[in-house]
């Protein structure tokens, strides 16, 4: 099979008819052997029943329904275990990524070997101050902590190499950064590619500003769990061990400056009338705690047994 289509959706009973037409045409005009993998995130409007339909009428419709909405993570990652085709393209449901555009993302994986295709909506059709100018800064951030420099990474419409959507673990919310997450297989060959951005046709937007607060929390945890998942010691011990110092030379400061006040008759406070002694003494505990928390984080990791340290690309 060439082409898998993986499409999450919620409350899209509008958009699903005309959007299966509209897929159906462009993979016949370019006989393309295929699968459309609808998944209802559990929506509560009439989608699951069309779905059901489209799928007794057409051979190359499949379904999954969710028991109640887990996230567009949660749905892809269910679309991505069903996937059959060399390549697999997600989009939205909501008609606002253009079919259309199948074509030339299959081309770019198959001829020019990339391993991801992430489109870019150079030309938007949303409001700008509730997508535009939040998209701008997130993708500014993404940019800058994954290293890879793509103008869009929510967009819905990427097209993959079946053998990247299999080895990357989709969770939470972190379909924002399925680049992020591919390059951190090892598939570095990811490209972009301008895409037609329809402006929405039925419904309004499942998507608030809560998202982008959402997309930067799981930027930081990815960001982290890149650099220090199997290594927590360099992070917790090396600010374990800053805070300590920091708070023991304080500490020594106090004192010294105590001991020559008293050897020289000069009045002064109790220690411990002072504020930067506790402060001083806060920071080597916490320092400590740091510490033991990379060694503990060390200890987790060397005796679990289920941690993969590396994937073999090959054998002869």
């Amino acid at each position: 099979m060439q082409i898998s289509l993986v499409i999450p959706l919620l409350n899209e009973a509008e958009s699903l008819p005309e959007l299966h037409a509209w897929i159906t045409d462009v993979m016949q005009q370019n006989n393309f052997s295929y699968e459309i993998i609808f998944l209802d995130d559990g929506s509560t409007d009439n989608s699951w029943a069309i779905i059901s339909d489209l799928a007794q009428k057409d051979e190359h419709v499949k379904g999954v329904k969710f028991k109640r909405n887990y996230g567009k993570s949660q749905a892809l990652h269910a679309g991505f275990k069903l996937a059959q085709g060399d390549v697999v393209i997600t989009m939205d449901a909501d008609l606002q990524d253009n079919p259309e555009e199948i074509p030339e993302l299959y081309r770019m994986i198959t001829n020019e070997n990339y391993d991801l295709i992430s489109g870019w909506k150079k030309v938007r059709h949303d409001s700008k101050i509730k997508k535009n100018i939040p998209s701008k800064v997130f993708n500014w951030a993404a940019r800058k902590v994954s290293g890879i420099y793509l103008h869009d990474f929510n967009c819905g419409l990427k097209a993959y190499k079946n053998q990247v959507i299999k080895d990357i673990n989709v969770y939470g919310e972190m379909h924002r950064y399925i680049p992020f997450l591919a390059k951190n297989e090892g598939y570095t060959h990811i490209g972009e590619k301008v895409v037609k951005h329809q402006a929405r046709k039925y419904g309004e937007t499942k998507f608030g500003s809560g998202r982008f607060i959402k997309g930067v929390l799981d930027l930081i945890t990815l960001w982290f769990l890149t650099r220090f998942a199997k290594r927590p010691m360099h992070l917790f011990g090396a600010l374990g061990i800053l805070m300590f110092l920091i708070g023991g030379l304080a500490t020594v400061f106090i004192l010294a400056v105590k001991a020559y006040k008293l050897y020289y008759h000069i009045p002064t406070h109790l220690v411990t009338d002072r504020p930067w002694f506790y402060i001083a003494l806060a920071a080597m505990i916490l320092g400590s705690q740091f510490f033991l928390a990379g060694f503990l984080g060390e200890m987790l990791i060397k005796n679990s047994s289920n941690v993969q340290r590396y994937k073999v690309d090959a054998e002869v």
